[in-house]
């Protein structure tokens, strides 16, 4: 049993959690994940590590309450347990000096960028940071991820906070007018991964992305994190979860990830009528 150790909710909808995991910790790195079961019975839910500290013994993870095992999760507080928690999983993010590094965090994807900021910035990286949000209530670790930054710009797509604009914009500056930039790590949501891949790829600048939100099972057992890379057939899970972004192909990967609408309202209407959740 992993207790829960601390909630944050940073807004309706997006909740953290610090866990008492001492032996995942301990070996987590930059761009690991972690699967977990709210109780015996429950499903598998991969989620991605946020942030970790190896002397305190805990994880921190920032999941969106979208369906019926997050709304559950989420639904628990600080003192309960969590039956199982298994990790850290997947390859870790490659790090080294590239010199200078764009990272950009879309939405939740703002949680997993930041470890990895963190660890190229400790790599002697200069390092651009772009987050980005719907509105302003969205935003959340923004003077975290300015700690870890050389520059960090703030969007919304609606303009209640920062610059009223998508974070391929900004992005597309950078590149213009800097042409020492090497890499671009990107994470977020499958269409703002797209669209900074179809940007960088005008500059001939390597983009990694982050493919964890496609993952069910986690151990490349059940397939459904399949993904095209390169036209060839990757598991998500086991191969990644970050890829090459320009020879992933996205409206493969967009129409995977909208084929069991149906069955997801059920479960959720199913949770809701046990619970008496509106």
């Amino acid at each position: 049993m992993f207790k829960i150790l601390k909630k944050v909710e940073l807004s309706d909808l997006v909740t953290l959690f610090e866990i008492d995991a001492k032996d995942i910790a301990k070996k987590a790195q930059a761009g690991n994940f972690f699967v977990l079961r709210i109780h015996e019975e429950g499903e598998r839910v991969p989620l991605t590590i946020a942030d970790f500290d190896r002397e305190k013994g805990t994880l921190i993870t920032v999941f969106q309450k979208v369906g019926k095992t997050t709304n559950q999760l989420g639904s628990l507080n600080e003192g309960d347990y969590i039956s199982d928690v298994i990790g850290p999983m997947g390859l870790s993010t490659h790090i080294e000096n590239f010199g200078k590094v764009v990272c950009v965090g879309g939405g939740v994807g703002i949680a997993p960028v930041y470890p990895i900021a963190r660890a190229l910035k400790e790599a002697g990286n200069t390092i651009i940071s772009i987050i980005g949000a719907r509105s302003k209530d969205l935003i959340f670790w923004e003077e975290k991820m300015r700690n870890v930054s050389d520059t960090l710009i703030v969007t919304t797509d609606d303009g209640s906070y920062g610059r009223k604009a998508v974070v391929t914009i900004p992005l597309e500056e950078f590149l213009r007018e800097d042409k020492d930039i090497k890499l671009v790590i990107a994470i977020g949501p499958a269409i703002m991964m797209k669209f900074v891949c179809i940007t960088t790829e005008k500059y001939n600048v390597k983009t990694i992305v982050s493919l964890n939100s496609i993952m069910v099972d986690a151990t490349g057992m059940c397939g459904a994190c399949r993904v095209e890379v390169g036209g060839e057939t990757k598991f998500a899970c086991v191969h990644g979860p970050e890829f090459d972004g320009h020879k992933v192909n996205f409206d493969l990967l967009m129409a995977r990830q909208r084929m069991y609408p149906e069955e997801e309202k059920m479960a959720m209407e199913r949770y809701k009528e046990m619970t008496g959740v509106k």
